[in-house]
């Protein structure tokens, strides 16, 4: 059981790498946008996909506060949930929560990167800190039951 502060940018994709190497059933995820995270780097699209790849049930939710910057600028992401769309699912977070400024990333129920500030690389890396995961957990799961606009690579019409 361990705990990290991260102050720097630097640090932060770091902890992220660390965080999604060690991944192996669930991957979930809140952020602004994406753009800090930068998915699309060749190691964490593969540590993603083999997270999904093991097949398990909501393997990767993505709840975000703008799915603009994912839909337009993110094309092998979006490849990516269209071929594993049965274990992912990423949503756009309706308006009434778009006064919320963190970050998390939450792996497996026992690992997380906690940004406090969207702005700011100040955040806590948490590794195998159950009891300090429950709220962020629960938090989660509420964020995300607020529902939203699903981001599908899929356009939808005639």
């Amino acid at each position: 059981m361990a705990r990290e502060l991260i102050t720097s940018w630097a640090d932060y994709q770091t902890a992220i790498d660390r965080l999604l190497a060690i991944a192996c059933h669930k991957i979930r995820i809140y952020d602004e946008d994406l753009s800090s995270l930068k998915l699309e780097a060749e190691p964490r699209l593969v540590n993603i996909k083999r997270v999904l790849q093991a097949g398990q049930g909501d393997a990767l939710q993505i709840a975000l506060r703008n799915a603009s910057p994912i839909r337009q600028q993110h094309p092998t992401f979006l490849k990516l949930l269209s071929t594993y769309g049965h274990l992912a699912a990423v949503q756009e977070t309706p308006p009434q929560l778009a006064h919320l400024r963190d970050s998390m990333i939450l792996v497996d129920d026992k690992y997380a990167l906690i940004r406090f500030e969207r702005d700011l690389p100040r955040s806590k890396f948490l590794i195998d800190e159950i009891d300090e995961m429950r709220p962020y957990l629960t938090r989660f799961r509420e964020i995300w039951t607020e529902g939203g606009e699903s981001v599908t690579n899929t356009t939808l019409g005639l």
